[in-house]
């Protein structure tokens, strides 16, 4: 059951302008442990996925640790006024160093760039 009559929106930074219109927003800086609070004291169907990707999700199942409780997808296209998101946005930068690396199956992998990850809390006021 809803803990709200409006879910929490989970955004990334490829999609977080088709949430916001018009209106008025809040915008907070997140740690991860705050990030991870609220996504857990959320039930699963009173949050939204607005992102498929394979990268994200990796970073907000298994690095914020959040359980993977098959949040529902949808294409929101605004938010409404009292409703809150967390955006996580990838900030790509070319790596200094370029180690190679056996895989698995004996071929080689290069590092070619460093990725980093911020979280933002975003709630819509009017």
């Amino acid at each position: 059951m809803a803990r709200t009559k409006l879910p929490l929106i989970l955004v990334d930074n490829a999609n977080i302008l088709s949430i916001l219109n018009e209106g008025e927003f809040k915008f907070s800086a997140l740690t991860f442990e705050e990030a991870k609070a609220i996504i857990d004291m959320h039930d699963e169907d009173d949050v939204i996925k607005c992102f498929s990707g394979y990268e994200l999700k990796q970073v907000v199942f298994n690095y914020l640790n959040v359980a993977d409780r098959n949040f529902k997808y949808e294409p929101i296209t605004e938010m409404l006024v009292g409703q809150d998101a967390i955006t996580f946005k990838l900030y790509r930068t070319p790596s200094e160093s370029q180690p190679v690396i056996a895989t698995a199956d004996g071929g080689e992998a290069k590092k070619v760039e460093n990725v980093y990850v911020t979280c933002q809390y975003i709630s819509r006021l009017k």
